[in-house]
């Protein structure tokens, strides 16, 4: 039953490792471009009531 334990967490060990898709500054800089965009349409709405 030990033998079996072990094998069993020397393979988790390897399944844990996961690389990443993009290098991790990427996330960031589409993370700061999504909010630019959210922030520009945001402001694009500004003041459109008094339009009319």
């Amino acid at each position: 039953m030990n033998a079996a334990i072990m094998a069993a967490a020397e393979g988790g060990e390897h399944a844990a490792h996961v690389e990443l898709p993009m290098d991790p500054i990427w996330y960031g800089l589409i993370t700061l471009a999504i909010f630019i965009t959210m922030g520009v349409v945001s402001r694009s709405w500004k003041g459109i009531s008094h339009r009319h």
